[in-house]
Formats: C-alpha cells, sequence, structure tokens
C-alpha cells in the first residue's frame, strides 16, 4: 500500500459525501420556502439508506464477480472479504476504501433526482423509489460501465460518472417529472427560488466537493488525479462564463442562478472525460456545456414538462454532451491508460459513447417507469392538494424552516 494515495483517497472520499449536502442546499434554496425542508431531507437521508444498500449487498452487486455482463454476484454481500489491504481495482489503497469512495457516489445519484419531482412527492414514496431504483437501476449500469460489465468491455471511457450518475439519473428524472405531473400552479403563477444565497453556496461546496469526485477517481495521488483536477476547475469555469454570457445576451441581464448553473453543468459534462483529456479540450467542453444546458432549460417550457430544478437540462444534456465529447476530444497523450477519440483519429471510440450512453437511458427510463408504478400502487406517489398548497414541511415532517 501507499501512504500517500491512502491520505489522498480518504480526503476525496470525504470532499465526495460533503457533495450530497452541498446538493441539498442548491435544491434547498431553489424551492418555494414551505418545501426547504422536505428538499433537503430527500437528499439527506440517501446518506443513511445508500449506505446500508450498499454494505448489505449493494457493493457486491455493483463491483462483484461478473454475471453474464449484467451484474455482480453477492460474492462480497455484507462485505464477505473486502478488508485493509488493496484490492483488485487499486494496489496502493485498502479495499475497504475503495469501497467507500464509490459509496459516496452510490449516495448522491438518486438525490440528484429529487430535483426533477421536488415540492409534490410523498416521503414514503420516496423512500422506497431510492431504494427500488438504486437496486434496479444504478447497481446494473455501474456495473456495466465500472465493474466488468458489457459497458466497460466495449471500451467505453467514463472516468468518474457522466454515464453512471449523471446520464442515468437524468433519464429517471425525466420519467418521474413526466408520470407525477406538474405542480399545482405551473405555468400559471411564479416559482421563484426562495433562497439564492442558499442555492450559491451548495454550489460552491459541489464545485469544492466534484475535485473529490474527479481527481479521487484516479485511485491515486499522482499525475492523472492532477489532470483530472485541472480539466474540472476550467471546464467548471468555462460553463458558468458562458451560461451567463448566453442569458445575458437573450434575457438582458446575467444572474447568480445562471452563473451557478452554468458551473454545475460544467462539473456534469466534464465528469467522464476529467482524466482523459487536456485543459484545452475541457474548455471547449466547458463552454459548449453552458450554452446548450442554458438553452435545455429554456426548452422545457415548450415541451411543458415539470421538472422542477431543472435535473434533465443540466445533469442530462450536459451529461450526454460529456460522455460525447469523451469520444471526439480524448487523447492519449494526456492519458496512455485511456483512447483517442474522433478528433485523434479513433472515430470508433466516439461510437462506443454514444452506444453505452444511449442504452442507459433507455434503460433506465423504462426500469422508472415500472418502478414508479409499483410504487404509485402500493403507496401512491404524490403529496394531496391540501399537503401541496400547504407545503410538504409541515405536511410531511411537521417542521418548518425558518421561524420569523
Amino acid at each position: 500500500m501507499n501512504s500517500g494515495d491512502t491520505a489522498f483517497m480518504l480526503v476525496a472520499t470525504a470532499l465526495v459525501m460533503f457533495m450530497t449536502p452541498g446538493l441539498a442546499l442548491f435544491y434547498g434554496g431553489l424551492v418555494r420556502s414551505k418545501n426547504v425542508l422536505s428538499t433537503i431531507m430527500q437528499s439527506f437521508i440517501c446518506l443513511g439508506l445508500i449506505s446500508l444498500i450498499w454494505v448489505f449487498y449493494g457493493y457486491s452487486l455493483a463491483f462483484g464477480p461478473d454475471i453474464g455482463g449484467f451484474i455482480g454476484n453477492l460474492d462480497f454481500a455484507l462485505l464477505k472479504g473486502i478488508g485493509l489491504t488493496p484490492g483488485p481495482y487499486s494496489d496502493t489503497i485498502p479495499d475497504l476504501l475503495f469501497v467507500a469512495f464509490q459509496m459516496m457516489f452510490a449516495i448522491i445519484t438518486p438525490a440528484l433526482i429529487t430535483g426533477a419531482f421536488a415540492e409534490r412527492m410523498k416521503f414514503t414514496a420516496y423512500i422506497l423509489f431510492a431504494l427500488m431504483w438504486s437496486t434496479l437501476v444504478y447497481l446494473p449500469v455501474c456495473h456495466w460501465v465500472w465493474g466488468g460489465g458489457w459497458i466497460g468491455a466495449h471500451g467505453a471511457l467514463d472516468f468518474a460518472g457522466g454515464t453512471v450518475i449523471h446520464i442515468n439519473s437524468a433519464a429517471a428524472a425525466l420519467v418521474v417529472a413526466i408520470v407525477i405531473g406538474k405542480r399545482k400552479g405551473y405555468g400559471k403563477e411564479p416559482f421563484h427560488p426562495h433562497n439564492l444565497t442558499m442555492t450559491i453556496l451548495g454550489a460552491s461546496i459541489l464545485w469544492f466537493g466534484w475535485f473529490g469526485f474527479n481527481a479521487g477517481s484516479a485511485l491515486a495521488a499522482g499525475d492523472i488525479a492532477t489532470l483530472a483536477f485541472f480539466t474540472t476547475q476550467v471546464a467548471a469555469g468555462s460553463a458558468a462564463l458562458s451560461w451567463v454570457v448566453a442569458e445575458w445576451m437573450l434575457q438582458g441581464k446575467p444572474t447568480t442562478l445562471g452563473a451557478a448553473s452554468g458551473a454545475v453543468a460544467g462539473l456534469v459534462a466534464v465528469t467522464p472525460a476529467a482524466g482523459f483529456v487536456g485543459p484545452v479540450s475541457a474548455i471547449i467542453i466547458g463552454l459548449v456545456a453552458g450554452v446548450i444546458c442554458y438553452l435545455a432549460v429554456l426548452l422545457k417550457s415548450k415541451l411543458r414538462y415539470d421538472d422542477a430544478l431543472d435535473v434533465v437540462a443540466v445533469h442530462g444534456v450536459g451529461g450526454l454532451w460529456g460522455a460525447l465529447a469523451t469520444g471526439l476530444l480524448a487523447s492519449t497523450a494526456w492519458n496512455p491508460g485511456g483512447a483517442d477519440g474522433l478528433f485523434f483519429g479513433n472515430p470508433k471510440l466516439f461510437a462506443v459513447q454514444a452506444y453505452g450512453a444511449f442504452a442507459t437511458i433507455i434503460y433506465s427510463m423504462i426500469v422508472t417507469f415500472i418502478i414508479l408504478k409499483v410504487i404509485g400502487a402500493i403507496v401512491g406517489l404524490r403529496v394531496d392538494v391540501e399537503a401541496e398548497v400547504g407545503g410538504l414541511d409541515l405536511a410531511e415532517h411537521s417542521e418548518a424552516g425558518y421561524t420569523m
């Protein structure tokens, strides 16, 4: 083992954990004050629920010995055989540390989806959804890409989760937003964020944590972690700038929400590419992400679905662009362990990236739809009209976010 790599990965794991409370604040500031606690709770509770799932069977299904390219087996259930010596995914850090790092990814992914159905889902329905979706969607897709499954076997590159986390969660978010329906009054009355200061704080925590998310995916404190760290920063900054410029041109004024959303869009887009592209390519990824994700937000009103906090526009469009951009801009000059993309003479990588991304979208949407129908039949998905009007904080948790 290497003590430097171990120390680095302990810090990276803690940074990724911090992203889930950061996401809670980011989302919490965007909803109306009567729903701030319920929105934060939906992210925060994943730190408990998904941690237990990961120990009991989640890690084993995601990273256990392969079954037909689709899922792992249960050899590692209850972390049987996992110890403090190096394991199959790194020869310089304890196996248990790799398990912990990947657990943080599993925690934040269902939390991302909550932005699509904010202000209207029952908490009991959400608990069931997080349990079933993580088991039936996240774990198989994680195995496909990182655990020895079929997408990784085809040569697809996903450095830190563009397909596994962002595309996967956004596809589910679109289905949930459509199935659960629009918020009461949507399109007829304003739904303004109640606390943009909280949202900016949450975005800042996400940006900070993303260095662990991306650089940590190198699994060692070395050259590739340095590359991923740097590309993460310049992509996020470029996207924040391009979103604000596009917003300024089309709407007349730049906004803090636009800057925060743009930064997150850039972080999402660079995630699959962070350790495979150079700094200039990362800037290109960020500049494009800021513009197309902003345009996707504008398009939402024309398509008339109520994705409350723009999960599809930011994580879906940004994640898909990032996966495809990896197929265009990846270069073995920066990472010999990766592959060259289309712009460096290898069109096959672009095709493989597209294939893996769209297969994930289709699978996630179909299984998510089935999960929602099952939950709807058991406990119902949506709070009643009285609870929605009064706010989910009181109706679902008997609390109030603020006492004035």
